[in-house]
Parts: C-alpha cells; sequence; structure tokens
C-alpha cells in the first residue's frame, strides 16, 4: 500500500483543534537489537475513538505497551492531557487517567465480577462508581457474582474496560477487543466504545477487523514494518474497505 501523501510531507493531527488527551511524537522502538517501531506519531482527542490498523506483526501492540509505560526500550515523546509523561511509569500513567485493557485482558479467574471491579484502587476523580459501571454494563451486573472462570470471552472483554473505568481511566488502550468474539457481541462491544465516547473518554484501538473498527472509530492510522504509514478519516476508510481488506490478508 503506498504511503500517503499527507504522511510523507506532514504529521497527521486531529481535527479538532482543542489540546489533544494523548500526544504520541516521534516514537521508537526496539526489542534487544530489532527495531519494530520507527518515529510514530499520532493523536487521540477527548470523546474520540482512534484505531491502530495493520498486519500482524506491525507494531500495533508495541505501540499501545509503549505509550503505556509497559515498553521499555522506547523513545520518542508521549503527552497525556498537556503533561509529559515519556519518563513515567506505567503506574504513574494510569493515576493519570491511562487505562490498559491488554488481549488477554487479566481477568482475575477466582474472583467474581464484582471483586475484580473493586479490587484496582481508584486512581483518578473521573472514576466511575460500580453503579455507573452496572448502568453502561448490565451483564455485569447479572453475572457479579459469577467468577471470572464462568464468564464468557465477550463478557471478560466488558469487565476489563469496565474495570478501567471505574479506576478513572479517561483514556483506554485497547488490544484487539473484537478478536475471537461471535459477530453479536462485537456489535455489543462496538455499542459500548460508543457509549464510552460519548462520555468524552478518548480510545485508542489496536483492530484487525476492517469492518468493526469502521463502525466505532473517527479516525485510523495504518502502520507497516514499524511506520505509520496512511492517516484517514473514517471516510475515507470505509471507501477504502475492500482494499484494506485485501491488504491486512483478510
Amino acid at each position: 500500500m503506498p504511503e500517503s501523501t499527507e504522511v510523507a510531507t506532514g504529521r497527521p493531527r486531529a481535527a479538532s483543534s482543542d489540546r489533544p488527551l494523548l500526544d504520541v511524537v516521534g516514537v521508537s522502538a526496539w526489542y534487544g537489537e530489532a527495531r519494530v517501531l520507527t518515529d510514530v506519531s499520532l493523536d487521540v482527542a477527548p470523546g474520540e475513538v482512534v484505531t491502530l490498523v495493520g498486519r500482524n506483526g506491525a507494531g500495533k501492540t508495541t505501540l499501545l505497551r509503549s505509550v503505556m509505560g509497559l515498553h521499555k526500550q522506547a523513545q520518542g515523546s508521549i503527552t497525556f492531557d498537556g503533561l509529559e509523561v515519556t519518563k513515567r511509569s506505567a503506574d504513574a500513567r494510569a493515576r493519570l487517567g491511562m487505562g490498559w485493557v491488554p488481549d488477554d485482558r487479566g481477568i482475575y479467574a477466582t474472583l467474581s465480577v464484582e471483586e475484580n471491579l473493586l479490587l484496582p484502587p481508584v486512581v483518578h476523580d473521573a472514576a466511575w462508581p460500580i453503579e455507573r459501571v452496572y448502568e453502561h454494563f448490565p451483564v455485569l451486573h447479572e453475572r457479579r457474582d459469577f467468577p471470572g472462570t464462568k464468564l464468557s470471552g465477550g463478557e471478560q472483554q466488558m469487565l476489563a474496560m469496565a474495570r478501567v473505568l471505574r479506576m478513572g481511566a479517561r483514556l483506554l488502550l485497547l488490544d484487539e477487543p473484537s478478536e475471537g468474539l461471535a459477530p453479536v457481541i462485537v456489535q455489543r462491544i462496538g455499542e459500548i466504545i460508543r457509549e464510552i465516547k460519548g462520555q468524552g473518554v478518548g480510545v485508542l484501538l489496536v483492530e484487525q477487523n476492517v469492518k468493526f473498527a469502521s463502525t466505532v472509530a473517527d479516525r485510523h492510522y495504518l502502520l507497516a514494518q514499524g511506520r505509520v504509514v496512511e492517516h484517514l478519516d473514517n471516510e475515507e476508510f470505509q471507501a477504502r474497505e475492500s482494499e484494506l481488506l485485501t491488504y491486512l490478508g483478510m
């Protein structure tokens, strides 16, 4: 897929003129001596959903981990809500309102749904009270006494998202939330992401499901071999869906 003129001639920016919630500038990362990200720049506004799209191995998850402070072999600048966080730990970033939802969801299998929700500390005044969590995730209220081992994949995904919102996340870093889920559950996950967006929460989403991404996101960054090669608004993304599916081998 050819490199876009926009990326080649300047850094892609959010459409909003307001200060971005997340601002990533020139991030590169390595595993040992192997470079996996090269000079990646992107931003996410409050109440905006942005996807990272690319083939397996493109560097999408490494970028999320670098933003969260979980990948140590990284350099560049990461600003959250106007505060430089590049040198801060993952814990410090979480306390500022970054929420990490890994692809394995990180559910405590032997704890109940409610215990999973209440175990992590509230780290920011944007935290959702448990009543608000249950309002937006009614299935978790229904399953609140169930252990994690009794939840479906979709319910685990909802629990992982709800847990960081209860902690106070204003930015969700979601890694492949639709992976392995039935279409009806993927649709519900999409509805929840749109609800969260409506609450002013920003979302940076790693996703290979092009159709799903087009239903939830405002903008899309295409990664290839660790670089941003295109930056598309959702209208452009939808118009090129067939091309993107072919490019991703789907």
